[in-house]
């Protein structure tokens, strides 16, 4: 994965002008975390986002396995990796983690790998939910893949944004 790909966080330019992202089709999104991970996915015209499922974080191994099992059953042509960085935007040990990751399905997955700040995503995914009338047990089952949904959500809005001019 480049520099820029891995430090793609501020969402100030269209990302399909400098990446190699299909105009269409389904993208898997991943919201990283110590104990879950958890997954959501687009249409192929990506218009709508729906949470899929949560994986137990395991063996790296594992983990990847069940990530490579989504894109196949998803069909999906792209990955973006929820980036948890401080309020602040500073790195955390989350961030270093998220950026592993990404690093590492970049050089295992057969589709691009990106990465999208996702700094309120589980507080925003929490609020969603308990709007929805959801109970606190059945919430923390679903957290993760909302969250992942959220991530998706942000990630698809950049790519609809317009280019800003390119100074000279």
């Amino acid at each position: 994965m480049s520099d820029l790909q891995q430090k793609q966080i501020t969402n100030t330019a269209k990302i399909t002008e400098r990446f190699p992202i299909p105009a269409e089709g389904r993208i898997l999104a991943i919201d990283p975390g110590t104990k879950r991970v958890g997954l959501a996915v687009c249409d192929p015209l990506r218009i709508t986002v729906r949470p899929v499922t949560t994986i137990e974080r395991g063996s790296w191994k594992s983990l990847l396995a069940k990530i490579e099992a989504q894109i196949l059953e998803l069909d999906a042509v792209a990955v973006v990796v929820g980036l948890p960085l401080e309020s602040s935007g500073e790195e955390s040990p989350m961030s270093v983690e998220a950026r592993s990751i990404a690093r590492k399905l970049s050089l295992s997955l057969k589709v691009p790998v990106f990465l999208q700040d996702e700094r309120v995503s589980s507080y925003e995914a929490k609020r969603r939910l308990w709007e929805q009338g959801i109970n606190l047990a059945e919430t923390r089952k679903r957290v993760d893949a909302e969250a992942a949904a959220i991530i998706l959500e942000d990630f698809l809005g950049l790519l609809s944004s317009p280019l800003p001019p390119v100074e000279e």
